[in-house]
C-alpha cells in the first residue's frame, strides 16, 4: 500500500523541495533527530533509521532544532496515541516556524493508524510502517519534491532490517535481530497485527552480524524477537535456538549474549542446557508471566500454566543457581477476580523475580480483548496494581541484599545513576543484568564505559546495588570495548583523556527505554 496525501504544512519554498540531504552550495548537511517509544525492537529499529539517515547524508542534530524529526511508535504501551499526537501538537508551531523542515512518523503505531495521522496532524510529511524502514529517506525526499505528504504502508516484509544501515547506539553492546514478527495470538496484543507472521534469518547471517559487531569493538550482544526461543519455525529446526545460543559460544571477543523474550509455551530443556553450558551466555532471563492465574492466561490464549512456567524456573535455577530472573505482568485484564489476582501474587511469591516489568491493563483497538466483557474499573485495576508492585520490590530488595558481600563483574556503561554527582560512582551491568553503581577508589584507575571492573557489592536496594571498594578490592580489565569507545569519541570531536570516562553520551543495555536519540 502506497498512498500520497497533500500536506498543507508542508513548510519549504520550491527551491528548497528538491534538496538533498547534503545541500549544494556550501550549506551544511540537513540535521536529523529520532524519537523512540517501545520496546528494544523499537530500539533497534530506530538504529537503522539513523543508520539509512546518515547514510544518505544527513547529520545527528546535537542539541539545536533538527531539520528532520522521526517518530519512531509503539502502539502496545499505554497512551502510545496521546505521546504522539501530544508531541506532534508540539512541533507544529516549530515546523511553521522553520521552513523546510520535515516530520516522520514510523513503527507500529503508524502501521496501525495510517491515514489517521496525517488527519489528525496534516503537517507530518511522512509516515511509515514496520515493514518498510528501508523507505525513510526516500519519502522525505518524495515530500520534499512533491510538497506532499507521503504514506506508504506495506501489508508484509520487503526486506529483513538487518541488512539495512545501522547507526548504533553503543559501540560496546550490540542488538541483533533473529526473527521478526509473531505466530502467536495473545488476545491482549496486537503485535502479530502489526509486525506480520514471524520471519526468522538464516543462522549464518546472524552470526556474520554478531562477529561484524565483535570485530568493531562490541562484547555484549542481545538477540531479539519476538518470541526468541521459537526461532527456527520457519525453516523447521525446533533446537535452532540452542544452536545458536552455542554458536555464538565459538565467537572470539564476544564475552555477554542475552537474548530477549522467550515464550514459556516454547521454553524446551536444550535451551536451558545452552544457557548453562556456553560460558559467554550471561545468567539472566527474561521471562514473561503475564498472570499467575491459570483461567487468565486461558482467556490471554497463553499456552502454558502456571506449573509450567514454575517449572521452568526451577529447571533454569538448577542449572544455573545465581541467575536472575525477570518478568512482564498485566493486572487487570478482563474478567480477572480478585481470586485470579491472588494466584499472580502466589505465582511472583514463589518465582522471586530479580525484577518485574508490571503493567495495567488497557484496551487495545483491534485486540480481540477490547471487545471482552467484564472490563475492570479503574479503581480497581490501580489498587491491585500497588498490591503488585508493592509485593515486587520487596522481593526484588531481598534478593539484591543477598548480593551483598558477592565479588561481581561490572560492565561500565556510558550512563549514571542520577545521583552521580554526588556520590562520584559509575555505573554498569552485573553479568545477570544487575545494575550497579560502583566508586573508584582513590589512585586506582579509572574504567572506560565497556570496560569491567571487578568488586564486591557493599550495599543493596530494591533497583540497584552499591558497590564502594577499597583499592585492593578494585580490579579493572580494560577492553577492546572501552578502546572502541575511545575511537567513538576522537571520531566525534569529544575524545576524553585515557581512561577518564569522560565524554559520555546515552546508552541503553538491557531494558531499555529511549524517549529520546540524537544518533
Amino acid at each position: 500500500m502506497s498512498l500520497t496525501i497533500p500536506s498543507p504544512l508542508s513548510g519549504a519554498n520550491s527551491s528548497e523541495e528538491s534538496a538533498p540531504a547534503v545541500l549544494s552550495g556550501g550549506h551544511k548537511p540537513r540535521t536529523y533527530q529520532v524519537r523512540t517509544f517501545g520496546c528494544q525492537m523499537n530500539v533497534h529499529d530506530s538504529e537503522r533509521m539513523a543508520g539509512m539517515l546518515e547514510d544518505a547524508g544527513y547529520i545527528p542534530a546535537d542539541g539545536e532544532q533538527a531539520d528532520v524529526v522521526v517518530f519512531n511508535t509503539c502502539a502496545v504501551r499505554e497512551n502510545a496515541d496521546n505521546k504522539l499526537y501530544g508531541n506532534l501538537g508540539i512541533l507544529a508551531p516549530v515546523k511553521a516556524a522553520n521552513p523546510g523542515m520535515q516530520i516522520a512518523v514510523g513503527g507500529c503505531l503508524a502501521q496501525k493508524d495510517r491515514e489517521t495521522i496525517l488527519k489528525k496532524a496534516p503537517w507530518v510529511d511522512a509516515v511509515f510502517g514496520t515493514h518498510n524502514v528501508g523507505a525513510l529517506p526516500a519519502l522525505l525526499d518524495r515530500a520534499r519534491h512533491n510538497n506532499e505528504a507521503q504514506l506508504e504502508i506495506l501489508e508484509s516484509l520487503d526486506v529483513f532490517p538487518s541488512t539495512l544501515p545501522t547507526k548504533r547506539d553503543s559501540v560496546y553492546s550490540g542488538w541483533v535481530s533473529i526473527s521478526v514478527g509473531c505466530n502467536n495470538t495473545c488476545t491482549f496484543c496486537i503485535v502479530p497485527a502489526l509486525r506480520g507472521k514471524e520471519k526468522d534469518r538464516r543462522p549464518g547471517d546472524i552470526l556474520a552480524e554478531i562477529q561484524a559487531l565483535v570485530d568493531d569493538g562490541a562484547i555484549e550482544v542481545t538477540l531479539l524477537g519476538q518470541n526468541v526461543n521459537s526461532y527456527g519455525v520457519e525453516f523447521g529446526d525446533r533446537q535452532a535456538f540452542s544452536k545458536l545460543l552455542r554458536a555464538c559460544g565459538d565467537i572470539e571477543g564476544l564475552e555477554r549474549v542475552r537474548f530477549t523474550s522467550p515464550h514459556p509455551a516454547a521454553f524446551t530443556d536444550d535451551v536451558i542446557d545452552a544457557m548453562a553450558e556456553t560460558p559467554n551466555v550471561m545468567p539472566q532471563l527474561h521471562m514473561p508471566l503475564q498472570s499467575g492465574s491459570d483461567g487468565i492466561l486461558r482467556a490471554m490464549k497463553r499456552s502454558y500454566r502456571s506449573t509450567k512456567f514454575l517449572g521452568i524456573l526451577d529447571k533454569v535455577r538448577e542449572k544455573i543457581p545465581h541467575a536472575a530472573i525477570s518478568t512482564d505482568i498485566i493486572v487487570g485484564f478482563p474478567g480477572e477476580t480478585e481470586e485470579d489476582f491472588q494466584a499472580t501474587l502466589d505465582v511472583v511469591e514463589k518465582s522471586r523475580f530479580a525484577t518485574a516489568f508490571t503493567f495495567q491493563y488497557s484496551k487495545r483497538p483491534g485486540t480481540p480483548a477490547a471487545d471482552l466483557p467484564d472490563q475492570l474499573p479503574k479503581a480497581v485495576v490501580q489498587e491491585r496494581f500497588e498490591r503488585l508492585t508493592a509485593l515486587q520490590d520487596r522481593i526484588a530488595a531481598e534478593e539484591n541484599r543477598k548480593q551483598l558481600g558477592r565479588r561481581v563483574e561490572v560492565m561500565v556503561t556510558a550512563q549514571s545513576g542520577r545521583k552521580a554527582g554526588e556520590t562520584h560512582r559509575l555505573s554498569g551491568r552485573s553479568q545477570d543484568q544487575r545494575l550497579v553503581h560502583f566508586s573508584v577508589p582513590d589512585g586506582a584507575p579509572a574504567p572506560r564505559p565497556g570496560d569491567l571492573v571487578t568488586v564486591t557489592i557493599t550495599e543493596a536496594a530494591a533497583f540497584h546495588l552499591v558497590a564502594d571498594p577499597t583499592i585492593g578490592d578494585y580490579s579493572l580489565r580494560r577492553s577492546r570495548a572501552g578502546d572502541a569507545w575511545d575511537r567513538s569519541q576522537a571520531d566525534s570531536c569529544g575524545a576524553p583523556a585515557p581512561g577518564s570516562g569522560a565524554g559520555r553520551t546515552g546508552v541503553s543495555l538491557g531494558m531499555p527505554s529511549l524517549p529520546l536519540r540524537t544518533r
